[in-house]
């Protein structure tokens, strides 16, 4: 049995960034990997794809080494499945103040215990920004966007810079990517070598 999973990579393509990477190039990869219905979401390093459910250890290693090996990469790469992409989406998190969903972050640490990390960072006070934890993620408003944000900053020092950020406009799109059919490209897979 197969399920669906999104990796994100980070600081691939970021404005400054000196990581640039073809999405075409990301697609081929995991395609290369042995990976279904692989699709890539923006040019900011998302990738779905569907893995079985009992290779759920192995993906992570399986795509840190492709990028190494393949891409020259050694940018952190956090993997996720739908029902955490869905779970995280659904918590609507600062909805009464998000009135930009480009500047609703949400962080996901490397693995779920760096979370404890960012405690912390609850007790100070940040207004007008907000920093909220989930279950596996944190929910960053930044009230005048992400770039100069000092919260923003202060939980990428928290995490040192492990963790990854897509803003909730991203996450909401990944999410219907996931659960809607898969591509179809017309191009053929290519089937890891033996």
């Amino acid at each position: 049995m197969t399920a669906r999973y999104v990796a994100l990579l980070r600081g691939v393509n970021n404005v400054g960034s000196a990581t640039r990477v073809a999405m075409a190039d990301l697609r081929a990869l995991f395609e290369g990997l042995g990976f279904r219905d692989v699709r890539t979401v923006l040019n900011s390093g998302n990738v779905i794809f569907s893995a079985p459910k009992s290779a759920r250890r192995d993906v992570l290693s399986r795509i840190e080494k492709g990028l190494a090996r393949k891409l020259g990469l050694t940018s952190p790469v956090i993997v996720l499945s739908g029902q955490e992409v869905a779970a995280l989406v659904s918590q609507k998190r600062f909805s009464d103040v998000a009135t930009n969903p480009s500047r609703l972050l949400v962080v996901v640490p490397r693995t779920r215990s760096d979370q404890r990390r960012l405690r912390p960072l609850l007790k100070v006070r940040w207004a007008p920004e907000a920093l909220a934890l989930g279950d596996r993620v944190a929910y960053l408003w930044c009230a005048n966007g992400g770039a100069k944000s000092p919260l923003s900053a202060a939980v990428d020092r928290a995490l040192e810079r492990s963790g990854t950020a897509r803003n909730i406009a991203t996450f909401t799109k990944v999410t219907a990517l996931m659960e809607g059919p898969p591509p179809t490209s017309g191009r053929r897979v290519r089937r890891p070598s033996i």
